[in-house]
């Protein structure tokens, strides 16, 4: 069964590009309990549901990708036996939430620029690393925004 997920979850990083140059970490630094693309409603807000499964210290999925910059509203579940939080970045803050076992709970967040944003439980050791999530915002810097340097390779 893992091996089958495994596949799927490759294919999925591979579809999104993110096994590239200049993309490829994502794909590679999580323990991760797959990827997530966000829903997104007709006026633009986008949502998604994540899952700390019982037993596993993971966040499921632990990527999520949204895919252009805005507001994301992530409503987590914690299936566990154990209290987590999470906190989340948002525009240069954090939003935090307390998920005692058995419990849901919701944030949002603003991203307003592409680029990958950690977050993670910072409460209790979590057999040493905590649990750890990221979410990845598609697209390219505004113009204005970009270093002065050569050009990168792109897919």
């Amino acid at each position: 069964m893992a091996r089958a997920r495994e596949k799927q979850l490759s294919q999925v990083v591979s579809e999104l590009g993110l096994d590239k140059q200049n993309k490829g970490t994502i794909g590679r630094l999580l323990n991760h309990g797959g990827i997530g693309q966000v829903e997104e409603d007709a006026d633009g807000r986008m949502k998604i549901q994540v899952r700390i499964p019982e037993d596993e210290l993971t966040y499921s999925p632990s990527i999520t990708v949204m895919p252009h910059a805005g507001e994301l509203e992530i409503e987590f579940f914690n299936d566990d036996t154990n209290t987590h939080c999470a906190q989340v970045p948002s525009n240069g803050d954090y939003q935090w939430i307390w998920l005692p076992n058995g419990s849901r709970g919701k944030v949002t967040v603003t991203l307003d620029g592409p680029g990958y944003y950690w977050y993670g439980s910072n409460v209790g050791n979590d057999e040493g690393r905590g649990l750890t999530g990221a979410i990845v915002v598609m697209g390219d810097v505004p113009e204005e925004a970009r270093l002065d340097r050569p050009a990168q390779p792109r897919p």
